[in-house]
């Protein structure tokens, strides 16, 4: 594992937080406030956001660790587990929007949809690694 030399200032996360915590409020709206366009339904664009907005995510977190001085490998371990615990974010979200959000509900395309984009990250991210 990467040595004390490596570690990382908490203010290199502030933009995966902030976007983090853009997502929580997002995923948990109520269903009434989020538009309803019937050709943005036939083009399954809240799955292409879903995409989007997951991949945005997992990339915000993975710019730090491109950024530092750590090896080829352990960024790319790092790559793994951010989006994996991305993925797994996007599940729970998920079963949030079932359970505690009014007219919400658990779509598992949706999460298929959150787990593509943080897997495209993670490809971008491992292709940038200089």
């Amino acid at each position: 594992m990467p040595n004390i030399e490596n570690r990382l200032s908490f203010y290199k996360f502030l933009p995966g937080i902030a976007w983090f915590f853009v997502v929580l409020f997002i995923m948990t709206l109520p269903g009434k406030y989020i538009p309803k366009i019937a050709w943005l339904n036939d083009i399954y664009f809240d799955k292409w956001v879903h995409t989007g907005v997951f991949g945005l995510l997992t990339l915000l977190f993975c710019l730090p660790f491109h950024r530092s001085s750590f090896t080829k490998p352990h960024r790319i371990y790092y790559y793994i587990k951010i989006a994996i615990a991305s993925a797994i974010w996007g599940l729970a979200m998920e079963f949030f929007q079932k359970f505690f959000t009014e007219d919400r509900k658990f779509e598992l395309l949706d999460w298929a949809a959150d787990s593509l984009g943080c897997f495209i990250a993670y490809l971008i991210a491992k292709k940038y690694i200089k």
